[in-house]
């Protein structure tokens, strides 16, 4: 598994912990952060599974 596809899960979490105390707090920046870093964390584990996809596809003859 690519280091990729588990530091995307990790910032996919974080987003979404920042995202739900942002709405209960009422910080509307926050919540907006939450949605990024939960979006960057999507992108980085589609990398991290096209990457191990090529990785599977090389080792096979």
């Amino acid at each position: 598994m690519d280091k990729n596809r588990v530091e995307g899960t990790k910032h996919q979490v974080k987003g979404s912990l920042k995202e739900v105390s942002g709405k209960l707090t009422g910080n509307r920046t926050k919540v907006l952060e939450g949605k990024t870093q939960k979006t960057v964390g999507k992108a980085q584990k589609a990398v991290g599974k096209a990457t191990d996809k090529v990785r599977d596809s090389r080792s096979k003859p």
